[in-house]
């Protein structure tokens, strides 16, 4: 009896022991671990909260951004010719000059669309037309309107002949016309 007292009395706080270490590591380490899991949730959501009144914030400014680069942008479509493929872009190009001349008086013989130059994520119409006008007044102010419209169009080659070398009233134009386009 007496070495089941000697074991009892060592068994007994060895027991102790190793209560306490497994309930050390399993409930007090794992309550630890969870705490500071939820204390870094707790951050990186004060963090995310932070960015988001922060974009709250700058949102009048961003608002106020996107609509100059919307006025930016319908400033410069403005500058271009409009048209969904290059065929009624070239269309829209023909339609400008042709009411410009017809306007002054002139009268269009021949219209010719030319190919298209590429310019990156823009293209380039061209049209070559004939054109007989009245004067010498007619063609300046023809290709004063079609250098200073909007849609910008250039008049990138001009043929002027006399019709009639002895009555120099009536010219013969030849004209190369280009104007920019969406590139589709």
């Amino acid at each position: 009896m007496e070495q089941k007292s000697k074991l009892l009395k060592f068994a007994i706080p060895m027991i102790v022991v190793l209560f306490v270490l497994v309930a050390y590591q399993y409930g007090y380490e794992r309550i630890n671990a969870e705490i500071s899991s939820a204390r870094e949730m707790q951050v990186m959501k004060s963090r995310t909260l932070e960015k988001y009144i922060t974009a709250i914030a700058e949102r009048p400014l961003i608002e106020a951004r996107l609509a100059s680069s919307k006025e930016q942008r319908k400033a410069d479509d403005a500058k271009i010719i409009e048209g969904q493929t290059y065929s009624l872009s070239a269309n829209t190009l023909e339609d400008i000059v042709r009411g410009i001349i017809t306007g002054r008086g002139g009268s269009i013989s021949s219209e010719r669309v030319e190919k298209p130059d590429d310019l990156g994520a823009f293209k380039v119409v061209n049209v070559s037309m004939d054109v007989v006008l009245p004067d010498m007044r007619a063609l300046s102010d023809i290709v004063y309107s079609i250098e200073t419209r909007t849609p910008y169009i250039v008049v990138r080659e001009l043929d002027v002949r006399a019709r009639n070398i002895r009555e120099p009233r009536e010219l013969t134009v030849k004209m190369r016309i280009a104007a920019l386009t969406g590139g589709k």
